[in-house]
């Protein structure tokens, strides 16, 4: 029983790292027509009424419980989400993926600070290496590497806010808490924490600043009649906001939850290095981006780590 758990657990946090894997490709498309941080508010209003449809009912939380809740929404959505599109406009996509590819290092040294887990041994390391190795081949494809120190360190800082999600989430998870309805409590803060964003980024294009701000921008578009009828009314536009914030925010984060809950954060945060190998291959069939044999060497070497990072001892 408890082997058949732990398989759901792991199916869980498959289907949530193949849905996000998904996301760049959707993202892509709406940006069209949406702003990074609409995109995000939009994305995440979604997945909150998504949730309360799918478990329509309250759960009494305690009040001290309140501030976990904020944190993850905090660190794990607003900070976690808006930092990565912010640093997409200051340096290319391949050094972001890299960069927050490493946030199971993080989510394990956190741990291990804060819950007093266990979790650097040897093969961990040796694991994390070579994934980290493996994501890097897919990412660059055989481009170059171009530093930006801007970009690089806010894609740094994005890898580290979500540690600090999971840190949250294993808290919330010790307290029994639904999934769904915990998920909701913290989409419910991030949403919160947004609004003085979009209200920010409807004065900067008020203000004619919008062009200078790509990453708050454009919510100047918001206050033109005709330009909001032509992009609402695109079916695509709101199959891929429904995708994003149905699935891939409001299942996705309640799935992930749950699999961190049966198989434990750390192990399952490792296979978050498979989100650019899934964005590889859809961006292939669906962006027609080429794949090469340098890309799937290091898909090969990426699962071979994700392999070896979860042996517990050497011999």
């Amino acid at each position: 029983m408890n082997k058949n758990k732990k398989v759901f657990g792991y199916f869980l946090a498959t289907i949530s790292i193949f849905f996000w894997g998904i996301t760049f490709i959707c993202t892509k498309y709406l940006l069209n027509d949406f702003s990074s941080l609409e995109i995000l508010f939009f994305r995440f209003l979604l997945a909150y009424c998504g949730l309360w449809v799918m478990r329509p009912k309250t759960q009494k939380i305690k009040r001290g419980d309140n501030i976990y809740f904020a944190l993850a929404g905090l660190s794990g959505v607003v900070l976690y989400q808006f930092s990565e599109n912010i640093a997409i406009h200051f340096t290319n996509a391949s050094n972001v993926s890299v960069i927050v590819s490493i946030c199971p290092l993080f989510t394990a040294i956190i741990a291990q600070i804060f819950l007093k887990e266990k979790h650097l041994t040897p093969w961990f390391l040796v694991g994390f290496v070579l994934s980290i190795t493996g994501v890097a081949l897919v990412c660059f494809n055989g481009q170059s590497m171009e530093l930006n120190p801007k970009g690089d360190l806010l894609a740094l800082f994005s890898a580290i806010c979500w540690g600090f999600y999971s840190l949250f989430v294993s808290i919330i998870n010790k307290k029994k808490y639904d999934p769904i309805c915990a998920t909701r409590r913290v989409f419910f803060y991030a949403v919160l924490f947004m609004i003085p964003l979009c209200v920010s980024g409807i004065f900067i294009g008020q203000t004619g600043n919008a062009a200078h701000n790509g990453f708050l921008a454009s919510m100047s578009v918001s206050l033109d009649a005709a330009k909001n009828v032509a992009r609402f009314s695109n079916p695509m536009n709101w199959v891929n906001l429904v995708f994003l914030g149905v699935l891939a925010s409001g299942f996705c984060f309640s799935a992930w939850n749950k699999a961190c809950n049966i198989v434990g954060t750390v192990k399952v945060s490792c296979g978050l290095y498979l989100i650019p190998v899934v964005t590889i291959v859809f961006a292939f069939f669906a962006l027609g981006e080429k794949i090469t044999v340098l890309g799937l060497i290091g898909t090969v070497i990426t699962i071979t780590g994700l392999f070896i990072s979860g042996k517990r001892k050497m011999r």
